[in-house]
């Protein structure tokens, strides 16, 4: 006859499986298995979801661990933000953004969240420049467009992904420089935008060379100008503005990563290793000049270099949006 079992002590034995835990969560393929999440503050298709996705995928490899892109939309792009804000300080949550989360706090009234100092700048991504479209048999010719709009902008329906957004901005400046008052139209995304441009309820859409490079290259839609210094390798038969008589009408974007403040350095310094690693990748590069854009120079891939891009934007929308008597709307 076998001796009986001891008794087990069930302090000892919680003690045990609490050990036996904390060392398969330790371990390195636990840390592995960590999922990632991309904020989007924008519907699916628009010129950040492209950006988000096209780094996904590299650096999940990099950091060993799966990556989602997640599309958070609404509160004319002040929700993902708000998200971003108050998640767990541990990286998982990664946002990605451009123009609308700096120009947040001068156009809209309770925000859940401070732009200054709820974010931690993990790294600079791309840099490009709004590109206007017109519907297809709007004009002839770009220029025959702008001359359309100098004529009868007061009666037409320009399209961009939401208040506060590039393509809004770029939108302000042409109908400054053109002394006209169109109906702007926001949308929850660049890419629903689009969508009525291509169907023609839209007369012209603003948006990201990102977003307007496919369509007008396969012509869906005519591009009109490009709000910067130089043409686009991709869209080579698009003029600048300045070629169209319109300098004033520039407008850069760029998208940067971020997390929320309290976020460790050594944290921070992981993603932006992995964030490093893609932009060093020659298909990456090519990706990114097919849209349009390019990668910021290697010495502004620093966090430090990011935040101090973010404060210098911050400075020039102020001036730009009080310049044109913009006061701050409750959120939507």
């Amino acid at each position: 006859m076998a001796p009986p079992a001891p008794a087990r002590n069930p302090v000892r034995f919680l003690a045990l499986c609490c050990a036996v835990l904390a060392a398969i969560l330790g371990s390195p393929a636990a840390a592995q298995s960590r999922r990632t999440t991309f904020i989007v503050p924008a519907a699916a298709g628009g010129s950040t979801d492209v950006i988000a996705r096209v780094l996904a995928e590299h650096m999940a490899r990099t950091l060993g661990q799966t990556v989602v892109v997640e599309n958070v939309s609404g509160g004319q792009a002040t929700v993902a933000p708000a998200r971003t804000a108050v998640s767990a300080p541990d990286g998982a949550t990664v946002l990605i953004a451009q123009l609308p989360l700096i120009s947040a706090p001068f156009l809209f009234t309770g925000l859940r969240y401070d732009v200054q100092t709820a974010f931690a700048p993990v790294g600079l991504i791309n840099a490009g420049y709004t590109v206007l479209m017109a519907r297809k048999g709007l004009a002839s010719s770009p220029a025959e467009a702008i001359s359309r709009l100098r004529e009868n902008g007061n009666g037409a329906n320009l399209g961009n992904g939401g208040i506060g957004s590039s393509g809004h901005f770029c939108e302000m400046l042409l109908a400054r420089a053109l002394g006209i008052r169109p109906t702007f139209v926001a949308y929850r995304g660049g890419a629903l935008a689009m969508n009525d441009l291509i169907g023609g309820t839209l007369d012209a859409i603003c948006d990201q060379s990102t977003n307007a490079v496919p369509q007008i290259a396969s012509g869906a839609v005519q591009g009109v100008l490009v709000a910067g210094p130089a043409r686009i390798a991709s869209i080579p038969d698009v003029p600048t503005s300045a070629e169209l008589g319109l300098p004033e009408v520039n407008l850069a974007v760029w998208h940067g990563m971020y997390v929320a403040r309290a976020t460790p350095r050594a944290i921070i310094d992981q993603l932006n290793a992995a964030l490093r690693a893609a932009l060093a990748d020659p298909a990456i590069v090519a990706r990114f000049a097919q849209l349009g854009t390019t990668v910021f120079p290697e010495n502004e891939w620093t966090p430090e270099a990011h935040e101090a891009r973010f404060q210098e934007e911050y400075q020039r929308l102020g001036r730009l949006l009080s310049a044109m008597g913009v006061t701050p709307q409750t959120v939507e």
